[in-house]
């Protein structure tokens, strides 16, 4: 899961303890987080859009998808006009902290060959929400230092 630091940064989830992931607005990344995450499942968070970009942390989907509400308030950078509380068009999750990491950078992700068909790693790829094979899960997980535990 991506999030720009200036938005909402690993430093913040901590603090926060657990945060709605609100504003995803492509349907690949909301169908993704609403048809496939579920309560439990773990997740790479990734500070994007910043100096250094890569997996600064990690944390837990901790709901079920629901309507994301920021569609529906007119003054939210979110507001979806034609989305409606009967048929919304946008979903999230809350996601909890697990764990602050070293910064593993985009650069060393690309330097790393068992993660070469990673989707985040794809040309031209700008999705905020990616699925990670049990493969590159395990990677990520022995260079972050971490258990692997489940994965989303």
């Amino acid at each position: 899961m991506k999030s720009e630091p200036a938005e909402a940064s690993i430093d913040d989830l901590q603090a926060a303890g657990q945060l709605p992931w609100t504003g995803v607005r492509n349907y690949q990344a909301r169908n993704f987080m609403r048809d496939a995450m579920q309560c439990g499942d773990r997740v790479l968070f990734y500070h994007s859009s910043c100096a250094e970009p890569g997996i600064a942390g990690l944390a837990e989907v901790c709901s079920a998808a629901y309507p994301d509400p920021t569609q529906f308030d007119p003054a939210s950078p979110y507001f979806d006009a034609k989305s409606r509380p009967e048929a919304p068009r946008w979903w999230m999750v809350d996601v909890r902290f697990v764990a602050k990491t070293a910064l593993l950078s985009l650069a060393r992700l690309r330097a790393e060959a068992q993660l070469a068909s990673m989707q985040l790693l794809q040309r031209g790829n700008r999705l905020s929400i990616t699925p990670v094979s049990d493969a590159e899960w395990t990677t990520l997980a022995s260079l972050l230092g971490v258990a692997q535990g489940t994965r989303a």
